[in-house]
């Protein structure tokens, strides 16, 4: 028999080229929240302005207020993104849904994110292995998907 193992906790990490923009985006997708500052600072401005320059700006976090999804972490990196990434987040906005019903709550979804800087990329609709889902790209050009 063999030893049970423990369930870990996961962190996604998204390079990009300005993090807080980008966590800020999810944050507003995800409903997820930007955490308290370390101790000693009143805000994260303050923190930011106590590290080097070179290090500034550098990354930026959101997680889920429930704690039961995972830490979204956000690092500067100095590339651009240049191909399709090979992870991507899938947005459950139509779990349990089909046909008209599916579409109009992945349709909704689109038009709540777009104003916040999302992009609509393709609808690809349902056929004999897989329901709708709706591709998307967040503020810098990461495709997600609305499922």
């Amino acid at each position: 028999m063999s030893p049970i193992r423990q369930v870990r906790q996961v962190q996604i990490t998204f390079d990009c080229a300005s993090p807080e923009r980008v966590a800020r985006f999810w944050c507003e997708v995800l409903g997820y929240v930007v955490p308290p500052p370390p101790d000693g600072f009143a805000t994260w401005d303050a923190y930011n302005d106590s590290l080097a320059p070179e290090d500034r700006d550098a990354s930026f976090v959101c997680q889920d207020p429930s704690g039961a999804g995972p830490r979204l972490f956000f690092q500067r990196v100095p590339e651009g993104k240049t191909v399709k990434n090979r992870v991507h987040l899938d947005v459950r906005v139509g779990t349990g849904l089909v046909g008209e019903e599916r579409l109009a709550a992945l349709e909704a979804e689109c038009a709540r994110l777009v104003p916040l800087g999302a992009v609509r990329v393709r609808l690809l609709l349902a056929d004999e292995n897989d329901e709708s889902c709706l591709v998307m790209q967040d503020v810098e050009g990461n495709e997600f998907c609305l499922d």
